[in-house]
């Protein structure tokens, strides 16, 4: 009885609990524990951090665009309050937003946007330091293209001098193509015009001669919308010259400028990480998201300095800011723009602060080369639950198929291109974990047609290696090292010949 007695007084006392809490604990629903937002011209990204699953409705509204999101089961906080100010005046998509308690327990959120979008709404499980996580990605109407981004780049940068064929018009004009001035002595015999070298030169040229705005134009228009081809120009017809005039031998061909390019070398470099994901942390909270994005910036400026025998190089960045980019599209982007190298750049970490050294690594496809690479290897390849991808979208099925389709040649080259790569980081004095270029399955290099590395620049996780990491002279050297690395490659195994496929 007395026994019995007890059991009652426990079961009542733990009801009693249960009503008390019931207001405040039980039926309070989710947290939100944080908002981040993430802007970029590929995609905007907007993530809310809850102690629980969050269940959401979206509608889309056009004229003015707006996207509303109800978002159920939450109050309305400081944390979501603090979602006002986290919008950024250049943010490509999000104009502002307006955030209120819409119904009890229903929070709306309405984003007044700069263009329509392509709204991706979905939950992503805990994972790493991360609680549930509800993704709001909002993406232009039509992706941008990436071989476009790349030409309005180059287009910026060329020069506009009096070695082009083009004159530009005044910027309210059109821009009319001219024949060049002939010399004091008659011109030689006109010769039939030789096709463009390469097709990216022809497209750029043939964006060149659009009609410039009154105004300094953006990159691409809104929404990275591809441009449409013009049609192609009347064929210039010019006079025939005086037989009895002396042919001039041709000269050097000229460089490349806005309305003519040889073959361009495009190396892809790719920054690892960013956005949701800052890969690994270091001892004093260094990020190697931030520490690869600037060593990429730095090489990015050599290459597009640069050429391999008389060829234009241009480098093309996989992410240019702090945003997150899946594995495949990293690979996807690099074989849009079809470039000739790859190289992915990181910064190492190791459960204890003693290890330390660069290391390159390429694909291999029948195991990894040791039990470290094959580790790291693992690491690297759960970038994207971290990051956050939708892996109900088909488009990443799609590209997460594409890499498994690498070649022995890519293998081969992709060696060649490490091991000059490892030469070069030992001439600067730098350490090296191992000294051979090691082999695992990184699903980022898995580009069939493309050499790809995985430089690890250093351990982030030893505290020496990462002061040298934040140091501006040290990453100048590092880019300096992995430029003379590109060079040899390309002196020892010249670029091939071919048009680009636009």
């Amino acid at each position: 009885m007395k026994a019995t007695g007890l059991k009652r007084r426990v079961l009542l006392q733990g009801g009693s609990i249960a009503l008390m809490l019931g207001v405040h604990q039980i039926a309070r629903g989710a947290s939100i524990l944080a908002v981040r937002v993430w802007p970029a011209a590929d995609y905007t990204r907007v993530t809310i951090e809850s102690d629980a699953r969050l269940n959401s409705q979206q509608l889309v509204v056009g004229s003015p665009p707006r996207l509303a999101v109800d978002i159920e089961g939450i109050d309305l906080n400081t944390e979501l309050r603090d979602l006002v100010g986290k919008i950024k005046p250049g943010d490509p998509y999000i104009n502002g937003l307006r955030i209120g308690q819409n119904a009890p327990k229903v929070v709306r959120i309405v984003f007044d946007l700069k263009q329509t979008v392509r709204p991706q709404v979905f939950s992503l499980a805990p994972v790493a330091a991360y609680k549930h996580r509800l993704v709001l990605d909002l993406y232009p109407e039509q992706a941008i293209d990436p071989m476009e981004a790349l030409i309005a780049e180059r287009l910026r940068d060329a020069p506009k001098n009096g070695s082009s064929t083009a004159t530009t018009a005044p910027s309210n004009g059109p821009v009319v193509a001219t024949a060049p001035a002939a010399p004091s002595p008659a011109p030689a015999p006109v010769r039939p015009a030789m096709p463009p070298v390469d097709p990216l030169g022809d497209l750029m040229a043939q964006q060149a001669a659009r009609p410039a705005p009154s105004g300094p134009a953006p990159a691409l228009p809104p929404g990275g919308m591809p441009l449409p081809l013009p049609p192609a120009p009347p064929p210039v017809v010019a006079a025939a010259p005086p037989p009895a005039r002396p042919v001039t031998p041709p000269g050097p061909p000229p460089r490349a400028t806005a309305s003519r390019t040889d073959r361009i070398i495009i190396v892809a470099l790719d920054p690892g990480h960013g956005g949701e994901d800052p890969g690994a942390i270091g001892p004093n909270g260094t990020r190697e998201k931030d520490i690869v994005l600037q060593v990429a910036h730095r090489l990015r400026e050599r290459i597009n300095a640069a050429s391999v025998n008389g060829s234009p190089m241009r480098a093309f960045l996989t992410r240019d800011a702090d945003f997150f980019v899946p594995l495949g599209v990293r690979v996807q982007k690099a074989r849009r723009v079809q470039a000739d190298l790859f190289v992915s750049i990181h910064a190492d970490a190791f459960t204890t602060p003693a290890a330390r050294g660069a290391s390159v690594f390429a694909l291999s496809q029948s195991g990894a080369s040791s039990s470290a690479a094959r580790w790291l290897a693992n690491k690297e390849n759960d970038a994207d639950k971290v990051g956050g991808v939708n892996v109900g979208n088909h488009e990443a099925q799609v590209q997460r198929a594409l890499l498994d389709m690498s070649t022995t040649a890519q293998i081969n080259d992709s060696l060649k291109l490490g091991g000059a790569m490892l030469g070069e980081i030992k001439g600067i004095g730098a350490r090296l974990h191992k000294a051979q270029v090691e082999q695992a399955g990184f699903a980022v290099l898995k580009a069939p047609d493309i050499p790809s590395v995985l430089v690890e620049t250093a351990f982030i996780s030893n505290p020496e290696e990462e002061a040298n990491l934040r140091r501006a002279d040290y990453q100048e050297n590092l880019a300096d090292a992995l430029m003379r690395g590109i060079q040899r490659y390309f002196a020892q195994n010249p670029p091939l010949a071919r048009s680009r496929q636009l």
